[in-house]
């Protein structure tokens, strides 16, 4: 998983330890990403890897893991050209 994406992603986990490792398949949700802390994800996000996810990819499914959700931007991230 790209470091500054598992950066951003942790600064809104607030059930995820500073030293525990970071399962890319375990629920976002559980981890304490609520929907107010998704949205201010996505702007942070998009801030730091320069990269707009599209409507169709706000869903549950997108954010239930950080490994869908790192999947998501990378498909936006091809779509746009932009080389991560």
């Amino acid at each position: 998983m790209n470091d500054t994406f598992e950066t951003v992603l942790r600064r809104h986990l607030t059930y995820l330890a500073p030293d525990a490792a970071l399962d890319p398949d375990a629920s976002l949700k559980d981890l304490g990403l609520d929907s107010m802390r998704a949205v201010d994800l996505v702007f942070d996000l998009e801030d730091e890897l320069g990269v707009a996810l599209p409507d169709e990819a706000m869903t549950a499914t997108t954010f239930a893991t950080a490994r869908n959700l790192r999947a998501a931007l990378s498909d936006a991230a091809s779509s746009a050209g932009v080389v991560r």
